[in-house]
Order: structure tokens, then sequence, then C-alpha cells
């Protein structure tokens, strides 16, 4: 029997807008062939040759040059028809049945969205679901040895059809107005195409993944692995396997199984079977192996910094009668146990009482640091794996350990989870329903129930696969925005995709309804349980960012304040617009799509920096107002990171006896930032912008996630009550009269942990100075409180209104801390504290020195800097420098060296608060 084979289509295909005057579509294929004379015809016709394959139609117009990129200046509002029209693809290739397979199908992948397929002039196939895949078979029956087969693509305007879909089932709330038109909810496609407040409209079409050609007489269909991992105190590890067949079944006879290390190859394990001893129901044989397995056999795989990330192979040859081989199909596994853990908490916190919301990996409870992800691109054929890598690998290097997949983009593609695998990020993934009442008629649950099981299948033997999420803001809009009677898709979300994952999931990975989900009556902003969307600081009340630390939640999955890209981003969306130049000119409006934008951005500004006209300062000081934001969320809730232990009993399932361990309870759980990355060039919540060029908000976040850090929070004391930020010195209607400075370290590592702490404080007024060391010993896994104690300060006295005197000059002081490892020097965290708000603080000369040898670049001054940012000259995608840190504070008794790969003797800009002008070291 000849063996199971893929052959990808992906040459040779044309495409075009179809002719309205043409009724019968396929008319259109007038010419076929290579000959130089069905080549003209099909240019007269209309027909364009792919430029790549996968394809969308946009990016074809680009590249033929037929439209301008959309992505520059206005262009946006110029290429509006493309989503309105109808478009072809078609390709002829050869089914060659030479060696007498008995089936032929063809594997759609992705189809962009409305598609009618055809196949030899006849329609087999209308699709309306772009998560899903689709299979076609080929009639082989009394086809010649070579068979030819001519495929189009018919695709309709997705943004027509909603509309008509909205008009027989009625007009919904779908979001804010920020958000794409409201009847986006009735097609399954990606909702971020209808625009949101921080993406273009852009409504995309086209094959855009896969499409291959499958000629096989039996195969295997699919792999069901289950790397199993036993909770607490054991973690034994065990595998079994389910495999399913397609074709003529009754031909397989024979499967070897084997287990090889997906590193060294080395073999761990190989069983062979005869297939007839199991019983097929449906194609499906369960547990065709059953191995228990010794830690030395396989190790466990690990989230990134608390292990390895140790991957398998599962190989399993599929074999007839006579040994010959029929299929051969392989999956990479990962041995973890992961659970979420929701438990009442013994005590209350800030909050009150409530429940856990973590995850616990191995039987360890981490805290989850991260970010949010939207697709990378409007255009996701020019999203390479490359691109994934280096998006995932800067989120690794950020230390981060865990991105949330959004509900409004896509699933993305294999090579997105087989790169969190590799690099130990876990992944949080929403099915893709976001902000709206969607429908739930039987037609409409049919297809998401297909789209759920297709891609849960795909997606669970991945270990970095942590959670599945039934949608983002859908129980949140009832009472962020009112006028809503009821959610009809409550029963997706409570009903069929958690009966989805539990029935294909073994070992079950954890399902929560919604994002954010958790209080009573849909209380989605009850901060005691679930997960939580904080955005009362920018948005909703517009609180000041300097309330982050009482605005959690037991898990935040997003909160966010944006921020403007690197200027290099800007001049690039600029395009021919470069009179425009000022923070509110209509191009940088254009690429800003969240409403009320200037309002909001005004109050965090107004607040904190000074005003100015200048350009390049306004677009620094919005990314230090990011960096600042953001760095105090993480720093706070992270503090938090602390509880009691809880003691368990079990018995041991080896040896019987009964034992106790402690586990830790926890208060805080987890943030996962809005946003990591951006889909075009924009102004936006994302830590890194469309070109991957990261923002100060990054490497401020990836201090505060480091597995040691150091934290200081100052209390300003004013002389009468107020609503003013407590970290506020005030010169108006109110007077500061003192502060204290609270100091605390955390330690995600698993042990114990001696140093010493050093503050050392300045006076930017005086040649004042303070140090204090003590030794700190750092408990593992935790938050542990070092001092509380008035801010030190040059004993100026102020006579209050009650006549008392009081030190009041700490509103210039500055208060570094640093965390040197007792037995090695290292230093282990830094962190300076500076007064607020920036706007009243004279910030000096720092004398700033550099000192650049090989990739090294030393950085020393001789008064403290605020909000340090490097770039590099004359960089482009292909060239740029990677610094190890950036946007940096530096006090004088504390040097601090950074890594700059691919300098290649190019200079070095530097900007920082009181310099914004940027400026190159001599």
């Amino acid at each position: 029997m000849p063996p199971a084979s893929v052959t990808f289509i992906s040459a040779g295909w044309r495409w075009k807008e179809r002719s309205l005057e043409i009724r019968d579509v396929t008319q259109e294929l007038r010419s076929d062939g290579q000959d130089e004379a069905a080549s003209n015809r099909d240019q007269r016709a209309g027909w364009h040759s792919a430029t790549q394959f996968p394809s969308e139609v946009h990016v074809e117009l680009i590249n033929s040059g037929r439209i301008p990129h959309p992505y520059v200046g206005f262009n946006e509002h110029k290429v509006q028809w493309v989503g309105e029209r109808e478009w072809l693809y078609r390709n002829t290739f050869t089914v060659n049945t030479v060696n007498r397979e008995e089936f032929a199908e063809l594997v759609f992948e992705g189809l962009d969205t409305f598609c009618d397929i055809y196949l030899n002039n006849k329609l087999v196939l209308s699709t309306d679901n772009q998560f899903r895949s689709y299979r076609v078979p080929i009639n082989l029956s009394g086809v010649p040895e070579s068979y030819a087969v001519t495929v189009l693509l018919h695709f309709k305007p997705a943004k027509l059809i909603a509309k008509q879909l909205e008009a027989k089932y009625g007009r919904v709330r779908a979001g804010s107005v920020n958000l794409g038109d409201p009847s986006r909810v009735y097609v399954r496609k990606a909702q971020y195409d209808w625009r949101w407040d921080w993406g273009p409209e852009l409504m995309t079409c086209g094959p855009y993944r896969p499409i291959s050609l499958v000629t096989y007489t039996t195969r295997l269909s699919e792999l069901n692995t289950h790397a199993i991992v036993s909770a607490l105190p054991i973690l034994s590890p065990a595998f079994s396997l389910d495999i399913s067949l397609s074709g003529n079944i009754s031909v397989a006879r024979k499967a070897c199984v084997t287990l090889k290390d997906a590193a060294t190859g080395k073999e761990i394990r190989t069983e062979d079977l005869d297939l007839y001893a199991f019983s097929v129901v449906d194609g499906q044989i369960k547990d065709v192996v059953t191995w228990d397995l010794q830690p030395a056999d396989v190790e466990l795989w690990w989230p990134v910094r608390y292990g390895d990330q140790k991957l398998y192979n599962i190989e399993v040859m599929l074999l007839d009668k006579d040994n010959h081989k029929l299929d051969h199909a392989t999956k990479r596994i990962g041995f973890r146990n992961i659970e979420l853990v929701q438990e009442p908490l013994s005590e209350p916190d800030q909050y009150g009482a409530g429940s856990t919301f973590l995850f616990q990996v191995n039987g360890i409870r981490m805290f989850m640091g991260g970010s949010n992800w939207v697709p990378a691109d409007n255009f996701l054929t020019t999203i390479t794996p490359e691109r994934y890598r280096t998006w995932l690998t800067l989120l690794r290097d950020g230390n981060q350990n865990m991105v949330r997949l959004w509900g409004g983009g896509v699933y993305e593609p294999d090579v997105f989870y087989d790169t969190c695998d590799e690099l130990g990020i876990l992944v949080w993934q929403d099915f893709q329903f976001a902000c709206g009442v969607y429908p739930a008629d039987d037609e409409f649950v049919a297809s998401v129930r297909i789209e759920a099981e297709q891609n849960v299948r795909r997606l669970r033997h991945h270990p970095s696969m942590a959670l599945f999420c039934g949608n983002n803001e859908d129980y949140q809009q009832v009472l962020q925005w009112g006028g809503i009677a009821e959610l009809p898709a409550r029963k997706i979300y409570e009903e069929v995709l958690p009966e989805v994952v539990t029935r294909l999931t073994y070992p079950e990975i954890p399902y929560h309804r919604g994002s954010p989900y958790g209080g009573e009556d849909w209380d989605t902003a009850d901060p005691t349980v679930g997960d939580v969307h904080q955005w009362n600081i920018w948005a909703g009340k517009e609180l000041a960012w300097q309330e982050y630390d009482r605005m959690g939640g037991r898990f935040v999955s997003e909160f966010g304040v944006p921020a403007m890209p690197d200027m290099r981003t800007i001049n690039y969306w600029m395009g021919d617009e470069q009179m425009h130049r000022f923070a509110q000119s209509k191009i940088m409006a254009q690429h800003c799509k969240a409403g009320d934008f200037e309002r909001r951005f005004a109050i965090l500004m107004n607040e904190n920096f000074r005003l100015t006209s200048d350009f390049e300062t306004h677009v620094y000081h919005t990314q230090i107002l990011q960096a600042e934001a953001m760095g105090f969320a993480y720093r706070s809730w992270r503090r938090e990171w602390r509880g009691t232990e809880k003691q368990y009993v079990s018995q041991n399932a080896i040896t019987p006896k009964s034992e106790t361990w402690l586990i830790p309870e926890r208060r805080r759980q987890g943030a996962i930032v809005w946003q990591l990355n951006d889909s075009w060039p924009v102004t936006s919540w994302a830590i890194a912008d469309y070109f991957i060029r990261p923002k100060p908000s990054y490497y401020m976040i990836a201090r505060e996630l480091r597995q040691i850090t150091v934290g200081i929070f100052r209390t300003v004391t004013k002389n009468r009550p107020n609503d003013r930020p407590r970290q506020f010195y005030e010169f108006g209607a109110f007077q500061s009269i003192g502060a204290t400075i609270e100091v605390w370290v955390t330690n995600s590592t698993l042990c114990e942990v001696h140093s010493q702490l050093e503050l050392h404080c300045v006076d930017l007024k005086s040649d004042w100075t303070y140090e204090h060391r003590q030794a700190v010993i750092l408990g593992a896994n935790q938050t542990t409180e070092v001092l509380s104690i008035p801010c030190p300060c040059p004993k100026h006295p102020l006579r209050t209104e009650d006549g008392d005197t009081v030190p009041t000059t700490s509103n210039s002081v500055i208060v570094g801390a640093r965390l040197i490892n007792t037995e090695t020097g290292e230093i282990l965290a830094r962190y300076a504290d500076w007064p607020q708000p920036f706007k009243h603080v004279d910030f000096p000369d720092p004398g700033l020195r550099a000192k650049v040898s090989g990739d090294a670049l030393q950085l020393t001054v001789q008064r403290p800097v605020k909000g340090l940012v490097l770039s590099v000259e004359n960089q482009d995608n292909a060239t740029s420098a990677r610094l190890s840190d950036n946007a940096l504070d530096i006090m004088p008794h504390d040097p601090q060296e950074i890594r700059v790969e691919h300098l290649q003797g190019r200079r070095i800009r530097f900007r920082y608060m009181g310099r914004e002008q940027a400026s190159f070291f001599e």
C-alpha cells in the first residue's frame, strides 16, 4: 500500500477582482495553463500572479502597486473599497494517482472568511468561519493516473454580509464607539478587522493559511497525547496515547510508538502494537500505549526561570500486514502539571476575603507577569515565523512568563505555540469573542462548536497551554456600557466551550468563562475573586496612575497607559506629512484610534509633566509616563505576593504513610499588561511598537519582573485631608509637612537569599547625603517587608499652621536602594524613588559620562539622572542594535553597565528628564 502524502499547493496561484457583470463566477476561468497565450489571456481578463502564498488581497494589491500602503499617512481611508468587493483566487494542479491511493482531500487550514470553493467548475463547499479548517474530498474513482484539478475560491465581502445579518437579526451593543461596527458579532472573522481602539479598519480576505493536497489509503488523522504529571508531592510522569485513523482502516494492522528526546533524538521508550488487539470506534483507538514513567526517563517542563523547557517527540508509524508504511506522524510534547487554583483565602486583605486566582505549575505557585497579545499585523500573511519568534523572545527576555491571546484576534498558527513551548512562556488563550452581544442561534452555536473543537484539538498537546478562556469583556460590558438585557452567548461560554475543553483535554486544561469574570451578578470588577481588567486608570474614573496599588485584584489580566512609539515609527507613518510634526496634528490623530484620547492623555500628562510645545519632548514624556505607570503597577501588585503558609496532608502513593507539606497562600497572583504589541504603526498601549522597537515601559517592566527586586513607596503627609496622590508634594492649596518611605524586596526564586540592603539618599538642592545599610534575608518565593521610616532629608525647618516645626525638604531628595548578595557581592536589584510630581522637580545636570568597551557601555553620573533613554544612530530593522537595559535612573554612587549588541561603531544618543532633546555622547 502506498504511504500517505501531503503536498502544499503554494505555487501557481492567481487572483483578481470579480467582474460582477459575469453572473456565473466559473466563467471567470477564461484561460488556464502555462503557455504564453494563456498567460496573455489571463492578463487581459484581469488575473494576476500571487506574490506569496498563503495570500491576502490587500497584500497582493500593495505588492502590485495597485493601492498605497494603508499604514502610511491617511491611506487607510483610501483602501476601504477593497473590503466591499468580491475577490477570486484560482489554481490548477495535478493529482498523481499512479500509486493508486484510495483517497484524496484538499485541506484548507484557513479561509478569510466567506468563500465558495469550486473544484473543476463545481461548487463543493461554502465557508463562513475564518477560525475553522475545511476538508474537501476529491473523488478518485475512474480518474486517470494524472488528474488535473482546478480550484476556484470566490471570496465575498464580510463587511457587507455582516450588515445583512444585522438587518435580519437586529443591532446589538458591541463595545464602545472606539471599536468596530457592531454587526461584526454575527461573523466568525477576526473582530479587530472592523477597527479597534488601537487598530485600523481593514477588511481582509483570502486564503490566509496553507492549502494542501493529502492522498492516502489509510492515514493517522490525529494523535491525542496525554503527558501526565501527578499532583504534589509526587510529581510522577506518565504517558498515554489515543490515535484516530481515516480511510481504509482495515488495512492498518500494526503501529510502532516511540518516545524520543526532542533535542538529542535519544530514544526513551518504544512499543510495537498489534492494532487488531484494540477496539476501533469511529476510527478512534483509545490507550494504544499507557506508560508509567520514572523521573529518570523524562524531565519536567518548566516555565521560564523555574527550570528547563524539556520537550519530547512522540512518533507513530502505521503499518500494514506486510510492515509497509502507511503513514507516519510526530507530535512534540512536554510533561508538566498545571492548575488554576481558586480556593478561599484564610484572611482578608485590603479588598476583603474572596478566593485566589493563581497558577500552580509542577506544585509551585507562581506570580504571573506578562503581556496581552494582539495579532502582530492586520495582514496576517506577512507575519513570518522569525517575526513571531522575535516578538516572543522579546517577551521572554523582558522577564515575562505569560502571554494572553486576546479574544478579538485569531487563534495563532502552530509556530506561535511551538515557540512558547521552547521559550517557557505560559499561554492564556481566549476563544475568539470580544466586547459584543454575540448570538446563540443553533446555526451560530454549531459553527462555534466545530471551531472550538478544532482549535482545542490543535493546541491541547502544548505544555505551554495554561488556560482556555471563554471571551474578552462580554460579561463586563453589561455593567460597563449598560442597555444590555441579556447575553445569549452565555450558552456558548457556560455550556458549549467548557464541555469541549473538558471532553477533549486530558490532563484537563483549566477553563475560565470570560475575562474578566468572577463576581456575583456579573460584577466583573470584584477584586476579591476571579480576574479583573483595571481601566480606572486612563479610562473609567480616570484616576491618577499613582493609585494602581489600590486598584488591583486577585489577577489583573488587563491594565495599561498608552505612549507614543519610537520617533522612527512616527516618521514612517508621517510619510509626506512632515509639516504635521506636532502632537495634535491630523496625522497623529489618524494613527491614534482611542476615543477621547487627547483629553485622557492630558489629565495624566498635565498632572505629572511640564507642558511643552516641542514635539520630541512630548513624545518622550508620554513614554516616561507609561514606563513610570507600568513600573509602579507591577511593583505594587507584586509586593502583595505574600501571605500565609497553608499546611496540607496527603497519602503518598509511593510510600504508604501520611506526610505534610506547606503551600504558600498568596493575595495577588498576576498582572498582564495591555498590550505587548501593535498590529500597525500607531500610538497605543503597546510596550513595543509595530516595528518591534521597545518603549521605555518594556525595560521598566523587565526590571520589575526580575527574580529579585527591591521597591520603595513614598507617602507624603499634607497639612489637611485631601484627595491628591499620596506620593505628590504639594505647593498650592495644600502644603507638604513630611514623608515616610517603605522598602520591601521580592524573591521569586525557590531559595532563601542572604543580602544587604543599601539606601543612599541625595538632595538635589544641596550636598547633603544619607546612607543606611542592613542585612536582609529574602524568603523563598515571596515578598519580604524590610523597613518603614521617615524619609531621610536635610533638617531645614518649616513651621505649620499649628506652630509645629517639621522637616519638609524631602521634596528634593532621591532615595536609592541597592540589594547586594552577601556571599557573591553581586548587585541583585536596584531602584531609585524620585519626588513627585515630576513637573515640580528641578532636574540637575547629572554630569553623565559614557564609556564604550566592546559591547559594554559604562554609565556614570555626578548627580542623579532620571529616565535616561538611549538609542543608536542610523538604525534600521536589519541592523538594529539591541540594548540589555534602557530608561535608566542612575545614582552617583552606583555606576551601571549595559550591553549593546550590534553597535558596529555607531554613536549612541541619549536623553533624560531635564534634557529631553536627544544628544550624542562625545
